[in-house]
């Protein structure tokens, strides 16, 4: 089976104060449904108040992610399914309950990882 990475930007996430909790509820919802199913890997949401470091081979440590690249943050699940199609419906169920539109990338298969 195949582990899907389904993601959105924080600034996707244009959600009035008030309408918060219930993003909230509906989003561990899915999460829940995806355990109960046997189909989640993991999840979570970028911590925006710890700054990203870079590492390189011989251990030095630069402040700051990748110059060229769009910064990390917001909201990812992790799921397992067999094709894109089942991995869809779980991005437009994540969708339904964050307000925005998600992002899904299949990881490549590593027999050794």
């Amino acid at each position: 089976m195949t582990k899907f990475l389904i993601t959105f930007p924080a600034a996707a996430m244009v959600v009035p104060a008030e309408e918060m909790a219930a993003v909230d509820r509906e989003a561990h919802a899915v999460i829940a449904q995806a355990k109960a199913d046997g189909v989640y890997v993991f999840a979570g949401g970028i911590d925006g108040g710890v700054p990203p470091v870079r590492v390189s081979a011989d251990g030095t440590v630069t402040q700051g992610g990748y110059p060229a690249a769009r910064p990390l943050d917001g909201g990812f699940a992790v799921l397992e399914r067999p094709s894109h199609e089942p991995a869809r419906f779980w991005a437009a169920r994540f969708a339904r309950a964050c307000r925005c539109d998600q992002e899904v990338r299949a990881f490549g298969f590593d027999p050794v990882a």
